[in-house]
């Protein structure tokens, strides 16, 4: 929060002396003041890491969505295996996708589906924990804190929690998935929800006029101090100030409201999941390194066609229009959309018309970061039940992500033991894309 504390002598004091403050609280969990965001960009710099380089959007579809019915139809199983929803073609000569696709389909030359992901724990938690963090957890079924990190509080320890320059936090979440936390790395480094308190507290309380106004006279006040003080501190709240005055007036808080959006670009997106993928591709613009959203409802263990009819069509709309929106403003190169859930699902059908939890086969889709699109990624046995080629692991897909991201895959942080641990042990980056 922006916080402008004044001496409480004079309660209606405009501005604030030399022992009174001004302070940036965290957008995200617990409170990071500045000189611990100053510390994490001047670690980055003496490291030589970047700190603002590319950005991934992920779309989570909680509850594990069928890939028999989402991106691997395989409408030559068996009847009892195949696609309750039919097929539609796509721009991959060749590939086509469930029947509730066809937006996605149109613009699947600038995507890459993977038909051979797969683990082994199909638990909701457990496969989550995995996926979100490329370890498997068994007691994440059972209330079990998340003991990883996830991929964006990752992205944030690296980067630091917020952009340098427009202040736009660097791992922004949509919607809460259990492992997606900073785990050992520290609440700094945690998820910034622009539907909590933090959001709220961005909002200015005075115009920018009186705004204005109280810079000058901080500045007036500074300025007489610093012939009496010129200790180093001084300096560092010099830059203390500035960032919070830049914060709530930049772009940054632009970039969560979509007023500021083209009515007709929203419109391509669509309500509800297309709004908040709208809302993902302006905080890449303003500076956000890694944004997840949360798509539940695809925990369908019964009547699959009609949830999928009732659920598929937003994803549809909303991944169409974002991919096309990346690419119109030449952003498919900086941009890595990546879709998955937990797990699959029972390749063949319940007798309650649905599907059941299935780990040992999902799909993901995936667009720009610079990957090669256009093609799929492995394939499936005659009954989508295993890979039919060599299986792509959760550290794999997280190999992929620190590849666009220009992260080490050898990159180590201290666990709660005070070990130094690897973020990814056995992960390689998916051949085929990079």
């Amino acid at each position: 929060m922006l916080t402008f504390e004044i001496n409480r002598r004079s309660r209606n004091c405009e501005g604030a002396t030399r022992r009174d403050f001004l302070r940036v609280g965290s957008l995200g969990m617990g409170t990071l003041a500045l000189p611990d965001l100053l510390r994490s960009r001047a670690q980055a710099k003496l490291e030589g890491r970047p700190t603002q380089d590319k950005s991934v959007i992920w779309l989570w579809l909680g509850g594990g969505p069928t890939h028999v019915e989402t991106f691997d139809p395989k409408m030559t199983a068996p009847a009892e295996y195949r696609s309750v929803t039919g097929e539609v073609s796509t721009t991959i000569p060749g590939v086509t996708l469930g029947g509730n696709f066809e937006r996605m389909g149109q613009v699947a030359d600038k995507m890459a589906f993977v038909r051979s992901f797969a683990h082994t724990n199909s638990g909701h938690g457990g496969g989550t924990h995995w996926v979100m963090t490329g370890y498997d957890y068994r007691l994440a079924d059972n209330g079990g804190i998340p003991q990883r990190p996830g991929l964006g509080s990752i992205v944030s320890r690296v980067r630091g929690p917020n952009h340098p320059e427009t202040g736009i936090p660097t791992y922004v979440r949509m919607g809460g998935i259990y492992g997606d936390g900073p785990a050992f790395l520290g609440t700094a480094y945690g998820p910034f929800d622009p539907g909590g308190q933090a959001r709220r507290n961005m909002s200015l309380v005075v115009d920018k006029d009186r705004l204005d106004n109280r810079r000058e006279l901080l500045e007036g006040i500074d300025n007489l101090n610093r012939e009496i003080d010129r200790s180093d501190l001084m300096e560092g709240l010099d830059s203390f100030e500035q960032q919070a005055f830049n914060l709530v007036l930049s772009r940054s808080q632009q970039a969560f409201d979509l007023k500021y959006e083209d009515p007709r670009v929203a419109d391509r997106y669509g309500p509800g999941l297309g709004q908040q993928l709208l809302t993902a591709r302006r905080l890449c613009e303003a500076g956000a390194g890694f944004v997840t959203l949360n798509f539940g409802g695809w925990d369908m263990h019964g009547n699959i066609k009609q949830a999928m009819d009732a659920r598929a069509p937003q994803v549809d709309q909303a991944v169409a229009a974002l991919v096309e929106d990346l690419d119109q403003r030449g952003m498919s190169e900086d941009v890595l959309l990546v879709i998955s859930g937990e797990f699959g699902r029972t390749p063949k059908i319940n007798g309650n018309s649905g599907r059941d939890h299935w780990a040992p086969l999902s799909t993901l889709a995936l667009a720009g970061g610079g990957l090669k699109m256009g093609q799929v990624v492995g394939e499936s046995a005659e009954k989508v039940d295993v890979p039919k080629t060599t299986p792509i692991r959760p550290q794999d897909l997280m190999a992929t992500v620190f590849d666009v991201l220009n992260i080490d895959k050898r990159i180590q942080f201290v666990n709660q033991a005070g070990r130094p641990v690897y973020m990814i042990e056995t992960g390689k980056p998916i051949e085929e894309l990079v």
